[in-house]
Order: C-alpha cells, then sequence, then structure tokens
C-alpha cells in the first residue's frame, strides 16, 4: 500500500492523479496506522513552513512520520514536504522540522533585486551523484515554485539547479528522498522520477 500524506497540504489530489498516471494505487490518508503500514509514504506541500510543521503536530503526526522512517519505509517528500525534511527553517522566525536529513531552509536570496523570488518556471538539473537511481534527471527541465530552499551537505545532494547560487533540486539519505520540484507538473520528466522511485526504490 502506497500512501499520501493528507494534511491539508494544497496538492495531495494532483501528486494523487500523477501516482495513478505511472500505474500506482496510491491513497490519501492522515490515518496513523496505515502510514507506519504502508510500503512507501509521499509526503507532498504546499504553503508556510511553520503553518505545516503545525498541522501536523496538531494531527499527531510528527512522530508517525518519524517512525515511518526509521523502521526503513521509503519515503519521498515533495517541495514544501522536502523541505520539512531538514533540521530547520527560518520561515517566519526559526521553526523545528522533521530532523530526518541535516541542514536548514533558508530564503532565496534576492541579489540585490537581481534574482526574482520566488523561483517559479523550469529549470535545469544537474546531476551530483553519479550513484542514484535518478541518473535520467541529467539536463532534465522540472518545475519550481519556492521562496526558500535547502543548505545541507553536498553528500545528500543528488541534483541541483542553478538560481545565481546551486539549489538543491533532489536530495536523498538512505531511505528518504525529496524533489524541491513539482513531480506532478513537470510533464514526462516528473513521471518517469516517480516511476523510477516506485520500480527501483519501493519495489527493491
Amino acid at each position: 500500500m502506497i500512501s499520501i500524506i493528507d494534511y491539508n497540504a494544497g496538492n495531495v489530489y494532483n501528486v494523487l492523479k500523477a501516482c495513478q498516471r505511472v500505474g500506482v494505487d496510491a491513497q490519501l490518508t492522515a490515518d496513523p496506522e496505515q502510514i507506519k503500514n504502508s510500503s512507501a509514504v509521499l509526503f507532498p506541500g504546499v504553503g508556510a513552513f511553520k503553518d505545516a510543521m503545525d498541522t501536523l503536530a496538531d494531527r499527531g503526526l510528527v512522530s508517525v512520520i518519524q517512525e515511518t522512517v526509521n523502521q526503513g519505509t521509503p519515503f519521498l517528500g515533495i517541495c514544501l514536504g522536502m523541505q520539512m525534511l531538514f533540521d530547520s527553517s527560518t520561515e517566519f522566525g526559526n521553526t523545528k522540522g522533521l530532523g530526518l536529513i541535516p541542514g536548514r531552509i533558508e530564503k532565496i536570496p534576492d541579489d540585490n533585486g537581481q534574482r526574482i523570488v520566488p523561483q517559479a518556471g523550469w529549470n535545469e538539473n544537474q546531476l551530483m551523484n553519479q550513484q542514484t537511481v535518478f541518473k535520467g534527471i541529467q539536463n532534465q527541465y522540472t518545475y519550481f515554485t519556492h521562496s526558500y530552499y535547502a543548505v545541507c551537505n553536498p553528500q545528500y545532494i543528488v541534483s541541483s539547479v542553478d538560481y545565481g547560487l546551486q539549489i538543491p533540486a533532489i536530495v536523498n539519505r538512505d531511505n528518504i528522498y525529496g524533489f524541491q520540484f513539482h513531480p506532478e507538473k513537470s510533464g514526462q520528466v516528473g513521471l518517469y522520477l516517480l516511476k523510477t522511485f516506485f520500480e527501483q526504490v519501493v519495489a527493491k
């Protein structure tokens, strides 16, 4: 059973439809037992880091997510869901994250007005880790919309994009994966990435 965590994240139905397009029968759920007993979990998100973490805490899902990851379940965070995998964010003050990947989330600097924030649109991925299952991401464009980005050790970065600074686009630590972009809005490339996750991470 594949679960998509449902916590008023906004784009969960689009992620569900993308899973269906690659032949995966996923279910939206906020049920702790169903999440913990899943063969894989997707964690999408849009909006503000603090609001999302508060919602998770109110629903008792923070420890559920941490327990699910710690038992080795493949886990994929998408957009804000990826950012929440890290230790903390500076958005609207310092907010503690899930602490699953070492690092922090910071605002993309506007570079004296030369860099448009948020990054909204297509950007080209550069592969940073030759051992990843996502090798096909090299030079492929994916769709971004975000004002904050992950600052972390390069060992966790699978691919990055150039936005006047290097922004991690795919991250990975053990069974934990994150896409800063929206695979459900990234056309065939996004579907390839989801299919690869299910076939080479979940099914192995």
